[in-house]
């Protein structure tokens, strides 16, 4: 099975927690802060793997979790770091946020790897909290939480050259005769349901990769037929074989049809249309294909400029007539192609502005089912997580955090007063002015 879009959710394993401890020698009395710090989580990366052409492995597997770092220990040791969770994909991956709409990367490359999850640093130990006023400090981190995201993968097949056109203009036929793909091919319409890959091989050493994708129809664009799902595979391609039956025994106008398309490859992505197009007239063997083909470059010459116009060539996949000077013709415009435009900024890492959050990052509301003031906000609920809630000291610490964030003044303003009940996630204590 065919898969070419899916939505996953990926959890970066988080840091592990900081150690409070303190040395305990024989004869060395009063020992110091000994704890020790958290490893760092595993990332999440995408590793662009040859062998795989869908991402059916994703249908079924959905949820990726790295694993934690390990915690702090004794006599100032670092906690284990754990592995990063390395998650295979195929060339032509894009992945975006799907709550963002961001896209995070483009995966073309053998081997490329991106970070799509970065992992939380491990929390620091007490050794690190000691000071001339606090020689002995009971203050240690939970690890930093790694992030968590929902991504949407999205496969463009890699392919040099698209095959597009109506259902049964020929474009599987064409696929298994100029290469050794084994496309279905039979006497309806839409018998190709997937994108379908092959290779081109020339006497001269060059190849290329040639895609058979499913037959648009009109209104494409907009979600008509089974080609509207594979539009996005043509937006990768280089060169673009348009395939337009000049049999006429599908009651269809040849000119209509390659008007139609065009207009839906436009409908999509304007840019499409820039890049080189051959019109190739297929199924030349049968009778009043010659008298059609005359016609249609007779409208094509009135409607296209002299420096604009198209190429049109006559093939016969059942003859195999035209076909030689197709795959050399098709070579030789591969090689005078600019792909530039085709191209995509790769990032092999997301980036992070810590400088850009606001000091005032959280939102306070009050809750009347609970009775309480909730405290929220992605930067309070990061450094409440770091907080060990089990030493006074480290609570201590919070409630400076939140003093200098400016918490306590805007639960003030917000009307709180002595006494009432205060949560942070699943954390509540007693506000106290």
């Amino acid at each position: 099975m065919f898969v070419d879009q899916v939505k996953i959710d990926v959890k970066a394993g988080n840091g592990g927690n900081g150690m409070v401890a303190f040395r305990r020698e024989k004869y060395v009395p009063n020992g110091g802060p000994a704890g020790g710090d958290g490893g760092r989580g595993g990332n999440v990366i995408f590793k662009v793997d040859s062998g795989m052409n869908t991402l059916m492995d994703f249908r079924y597997h959905r949820k990726f979790k790295a694993k934690n770092g390990g915690n702090g220990a004794n006599k100032k040791m670092t906690g284990r770091s754990a592995d990063d969770l390395v998650i295979p994909v195929p060339e032509g991956t894009t992945v975006t946020n799907s709550d963002t709409g961001e896209v995070i990367g483009d995966l073309v490359k053998p081997d490329q790897e991106l970070i799509v999850a970065k992992a939380g640093r491990g929390g620091r130990g007490n050794v690190h909290f000691a000071s001339p006023t606090n020689p002995a400090p009971e203050i240690a981190e939970n690890g930093e939480p790694g992030e968590e995201v929902m991504l949407q993968l999205e496969l463009k097949v890699l392919a040099d050259v698209g095959l597009v056109g109506f259902p049964s203009a020929g474009k599987s036929t064409l696929l298994s005769v100029i290469t050794s793909a084994k496309p279905k091919i039979a006497g309806y319409h839409f018998t190709t349901l997937v994108p379908n890959l092959g290779m081109v091989r020339l006497d001269d050493g060059r190849d290329f990769a040639v895609a058979d994708l499913p037959g648009l129809v009109e209104g494409a664009s907009k979600g008509v037929g089974l080609g509207f799902q594979f539009l996005r595979h043509v937006e990768r391609t280089r060169v673009i074989l348009h395939l337009v039956d000049m049999s006429g025994t599908e009651g269809r106008d040849p000119y209509d049809d390659f008007v139609a398309i065009n207009k839906e490859l436009s409908d999509y992505d304007p840019n499409i249309l820039k890049r080189p197009q051959i019109v190739v007239a297929t199924k030349m063997d049968l009778p009043d294909a010659a008298d059609h083909l005359k016609t249609f470059k007779t409208q094509l010459e009135a409607d296209y400029d002299t420096d604009d116009l198209p190429t049109v060539l006559p093939i016969s996949s059942v003859t195999h007539t035209g076909l030689t000077d197709l795959v050399r013709m098709t070579a030789d415009l591969l090689e005078k192609t600019d792909i530039s435009d085709l191209q995509q900024p790769v990032e092999t890492e997301k980036q992070y502005d810590y400088q850009s959050q606001a000091p005032t990052n959280f939102q306070i509301g009050y809750d009347k089912e609970i009775a309480s003031w909730v405290i929220s906000g992605d930067k309070i609920e990061r450094l409440f997580k770091m907080t060990d809630t089990a030493h006074d000291q480290s609570m201590l610490r919070f409630a400076r955090q939140m003093r200098g964030m400016g918490i306590d003044d805007a639960l003030r303003k917000a009307g709180a007063k002595d006494g009432d009940t205060v949560t942070i996630l699943d954390f509540s204590f007693t506000y106290v002015e």
